[in-house]
């Protein structure tokens, strides 16, 4: 793991292991922002029209804080000049320089996600491990993130706190598919994503234009199958025209059943997915099982 790297007054660097009596301690109150879905142009409060038919609560999806945050430091010239691994218990900064900086904010305990650009806080960016598939993608696991720019850092007397609030930068679908016939006879089902966002910017919280499909299991219950997804969103937002946009969004099933037989669908969920760019409930109704038969490749 990387420990301190701060650069001293020679250039050189050095790792906190003397004291220095230059240098500017900054006390940091970490917060997180706990939600899994934004309601941006839904009209629709899901926490307020919850149905307990999800066999699941709203507040259960929740994320949980993360067990760290790594920060880093950019000088006026934008250039990484610290990298520290923080946790609530041991969230101080120290500089040994006046002058202005920018720090980058994001959880450590990721297994899937994988950063870069990292060496300047314009290209920092996360994306997530591709699969086998063309254009796939693993589901992101939860990645919290937040950017304080030109913090002015001067000498003091007094004790120096700066308060950080770290908002989610991947979101979950709960994506749900009814069935009006035969539900019962599912045994197991698969699904996918395809169209979602498949980078986020670090300092913004934007994506990017590029898209990607993201696979995942479901579960079965006598209504269907159903499966909480998380991406990073839709590709391109924030965006003020995302809603015009000539996108498509398509979610694909493969349902195995009691006799081994294996049928395949494929919706156009485009308009619930253009109103919930940041996670939401996508609702698939009234699925008539006749599907094709053969395997399934997004």
């Amino acid at each position: 793991m990387m420990l301190l790297a701060v650069s001293c007054n020679h250039k050189e660097l050095c790792y906190d292991h003397d004291p220095h009596s230059e240098r500017v301690e900054y006390i940091l109150e970490l917060d997180f922002e706990c939600e899994w879905e934004y309601n941006i142009g839904s009209n629709v409060e899901w926490e307020q029209v919850w149905k307990t038919e999800y066999g699941i609560s709203y507040d259960d999806i929740r994320p949980k804080e993360p067990e760290g945050v790594r920060v880093h430091i950019f000088n006026e010239d934008n250039q990484t000049e610290t990298v520290r691994n923080l946790t609530k218990q041991n969230s101080t900064i120290r500089f040994n320089e006046e002058g202005h900086y920018d720090m980058l904010f994001y959880n450590n305990d990721t297994e899937y996600i994988v950063f870069e650009g990292l060496e300047s806080y314009h290209t920092a960016s996360a994306t997530t491990r591709g699969s086998s598939r063309s254009r796939a993608m693993n589901a992101p696991d939860m990645l919290f993130g937040a950017y304080v720019d030109s913090v002015h850092v001067q000498k003091s007397t007094q004790t120096n706190t700066m308060k950080v609030t770290l908002k989610p930068l991947v979101y979950t679908y709960l994506v749900r598919c009814e069935f009006a016939e035969r539900a019962d006879e599912i045994v197991s089902a698969t699904g996918a994503l395809a169209g979602v966002a498949c980078r986020v910017n670090l300092s913004n919280g934007r994506t990017t234009p590029d898209e990607a499909t993201v696979s995942y299991d479901c579960s079965v219950g006598d209504f269907g199958v159903q499966a909480l997804v998380r991406t990073f969103g839709i590709p391109d937002y924030p965006n003020p025209n995302y809603s015009r946009s000539e996108r498509k969004y398509e979610a694909y099933l493969e349902v195995r059943l009691k006799d081994g037989t294996n049928k395949q669908f494929k919706f156009d969920i485009t308009e619930q997915m253009t109103k919930q760019p940041h996670g939401g409930v996508i609702l698939i109704q009234d699925v008539k099982m006749n599907g094709s038969g053969g395997g399934f490749n997004v």
